[in-house]
């Protein structure tokens, strides 16, 4: 242990922090010496670079970066060790693939663990791009994970900043009380799959005030099946998760449950956060056999555009969709929006393929201004992953619910500041039972009626 700094020093094991040599060894020996004593703070050293493969944090270990100090993920992917079936294809969709994917900050069973202070996490992302197609990159499947933590307890984050994740940035599954605190990641807009936070079965969770640019959805929950091989029955949950006090710009979703939705997401809070140039909102998403129930959003402003299709969402402040994306799809129930402000190239979208899968909505003092501004076209829905089409024509209403039952919409209003060609309603409802509404409508080319329920 160094004399001179209150830790466990990598330079004492033979680190060169130059961000030339591998100190994947000495940072792990570090890290070791820390958990055999009992417990404490290992110290990456201000000015220094560590370039690292897999270092994988032990229970009772705080992993403390000085301001100046960065842990750089390794360019050779023979360097990450931990390895599990591939996640990602390079074409931007979310899929399983055949090469397998590392991590480079890994942990397995650990509790009591920390990741703290003003220094900087690089996943190295640039080192696996294959091309720049313009708007998106093709992607080397082999990437690591910037952090990926499962079963594991007691977990805080705080202070630090993240860069240029490769894919998934920061994971954590099936771990309970979470800390997330004063996280920056930024993350490069055209690298797909690079989702800045991905909690998935994890209860207890707390994330606020973060500032989040990722390329790829940003906050996002999800419940798999991955790890636990378990039927629905007896799977894990996603539960008691509250996400607070974010700034966040994203080419896809900004705040969203599920995707991957498996088993159950529940009782979540999204509340005072500010969500600027991204590919859509807030967002629920429903595919697989899982259900997504009692989820509140609450005083956030929000501002979205359309984007090049390697991008999922089609600008929606609001999305809600529950649309099978393999053969199997649970239910929406009792999620609520309140104090919403919205300024966006499309309206709030609400789909569900079938009948009752999505009920219990509460709209309730969300407003909706409709501009346009980027070349994209609008006049289509993006409703992928799905079987189907995945992006059907569908004109732009301030408010547009199919399939929904028992949804009451309350002091909301749609300003239309530019109106297209493909604007259509302040709110059209179709097939949607037990539905109440207060909308109003405003703004140009007030040709069509406001208010289109069938």
């Amino acid at each position: 242990m160094s004399d001179r700094y209150d830790g466990f020093d990598p330079l004492d094991h033979g680190a060169a922090g130059d961000g030339v040599h591998d100190d994947t060894a000495a940072v792990q020996a570090a890290i070791d010496a820390c958990a055999e004593n009992g417990g404490g703070r290992v110290v990456l050293r201000g000015g220094r670079t560590f370039r690292t493969g897999t270092v994988t944090l032990r229970s009772h270990v705080e992993l403390h970066l000085e301001h100046g100090a960065t842990l750089a993920g390794s360019p050779d992917f023979a360097d990450y060790t931990v390895r599990f079936g591939g996640v990602v294809l390079n074409d931007g969709n979310t899929q399983w693939g055949d090469e397998p994917t590392g991590v480079l900050l890994n942990a397995e069973g650990a509790e009591n663990i920390s990741v703290t202070g003003s220094g900087t996490i690089d996943g190295a992302g640039r080192h696996f791009v294959l091309s720049d197609n313009g708007y998106i990159y093709t992607m080397d499947q082999r990437r690591p994970f910037t952090i990926y933590f499962r079963d594991c307890r007691n977990v805080t984050f705080r202070d630090v900043r993240i860069v240029d994740g490769a894919v998934w940035t920061l994971r954590l599954s099936l771990c309970d009380d979470v800390l997330i605190h004063g996280v920056r990641i930024h993350n490069d807009l055209k690298l797909p799959n690079s989702d800045a936070i991905d909690i998935d079965c994890c209860r207890r969770v707390r994330v606020s005030d973060c500032d989040v640019v990722a390329g790829d959805d940003a906050i996002c929950l999800k419940a798999t099946l991955e790890h636990t091989g378990t039927d629905r029955a007896s799977a894990p949950v996603c539960e008691d998760v509250t996400v607070t006090g974010c700034t966040i710009t994203t080419t896809s979703s900004a705040l969203i449950c599920g995707v991957e939705g498996q088993s159950k997401i529940r009782n979540v809070v999204f509340s005072s956060c500010v969500v600027r140039q991204s590919a859509r909102g807030l967002a629920i998403r429903l595919g697989e056999g899982g259900d997504i129930e009692n989820v509140l959003f609450s005083d956030i402003t929000v501002e979205t555009r359309f984007f090049h299709e390697g991008w999922w969402g089609r600008g929606e402040p609001i999305a809600i969709m529950a649309v099978p994306w393999t053969e199997h799809c649970g239910t929406v129930r009792n999620i609520r929006f309140r104090n919403i402000l919205c300024r966006a190239e499309n309206g709030v979208t609400v789909i569900a393929q079938d009948p009752g899968r999505i009920e219990g909505l509460v709209l309730d003092g969300v407003r909706v201004e409709i501009d346009r501004w980027s070349r994209w076209p609008g006049g289509h829905a993006d409703l992928r992953p799905r079987r189907a089409e995945d992006f059907p024509a569908m004109p732009t209403d301030g408010f547009h619910l199919e399939n929904v039952h028992d949804a009451r919409l309350t002091d909301c209003e749609v300003v239309w500041t530019a109106r297209p060609e493909d604007g259509r309603h302040a709110l059209y409802a179709e097939n949607c039972p037990g539905l109440h509404h207060e909308v109003r409508g405003a703004g140009v080319r007030e040709d069509v009626a406001a208010v289109a329920v069938a």
